[in-house]
């Protein structure tokens, strides 16, 4: 029975009342779902779902390109299963400077990262809950890691001029990632923001994941218009 101050006042805590939920539904799901504006893909549970499911698309494809490179090591003559064209390569990519920015294949770190993320959205899934500090972490390495795709992309369209698929999966993985740990972020509070332009993005989510998909492909298409037409000189 909820305790009552000498005015009458309910002094029963929050978490209490709303941990009394139907069918035992963790306190801090219901608080969401009754939370004013909050869009829905920013809530836990879908939430969780968009990390785990991006996070093993990327995971996936990165561990691919890692076992592909171990064996390019083995065997510089080895043929990978992405080795279409002269325009459409793993291999080649992989001799380039840009597949090692850092001193070592930038596959793994996609390896290290992505498992980050399905980690953290299967704990979101479990009823987990992170402190401030953690989501200012996730969207800076988030924010990094997609600063450092679309540097990929810029090098792979307009330096290297070959297209390795499974990197454009990693980057298919990555703009829906993106684009909902941002807005996840400033509907909670975390990167702060005006309530009216922060429902605009919240309600604006899908349609700007849409539009930089129609972007990458626009921009493949154009930087490749000539493979297209038939008409290049290689």
């Amino acid at each position: 029975m909820p305790s009552m101050s000498p005015h009458g006042t309910d002094t029963t805590p929050a978490s209490r009342t709303v941990g009394a939920s139907p069918a035992g539904t963790p306190s801090s799901e219901v608080a969401e779902r009754t939370a004013p504006g909050l869009p829905r893909m920013t809530r836990n549970r879908p939430f969780g779902w968009l990390m785990v499911i991006t996070g093993i698309i990327g995971w996936l494809a990165s561990g691919t390109l890692v076992l592909e490179k171990l064996e390019v090591l083995k065997d510089p003559n080895h043929v990978t299963v992405c080795d279409v064209n002269p325009w459409i390569s793993c291999g080649q990519v992989m001799q380039t400077w840009q597949s090692a920015v850092f001193g070592f294949p930038n596959m793994f770190i996609g390896i290290v990262a992505f498992a980050v993320i399905i980690t953290a959205g299967m704990a979101l899934l479990s009823g987990a809950t992170f402190a401030r500090w953690y989501w200012v972490g996730l969207q800076a390495g988030v924010t990094l890691g997609f600063a450092f795709v679309v540097w990929l992309w810029s090098q792979a369209l307009y330096s290297i001029h070959i297209l390795c698929p499974f990197c454009m999966i990693v980057w298919a993985a990555m703009i829906p990632l993106f684009v909902w740990v941002t807005i996840r972020n400033i509907s909670h509070g975390v990167i702060p923001m005006p309530s009216g332009a922060a429902k605009v993005l919240g309600d604006s989510g899908w349609i700007i994941t849409a539009l930089l998909y129609v972007a990458v492909i626009a921009t493949i298409f154009f930087a490749f218009i000539q493979v297209f037409a038939g008409t290049s000189g290689f």
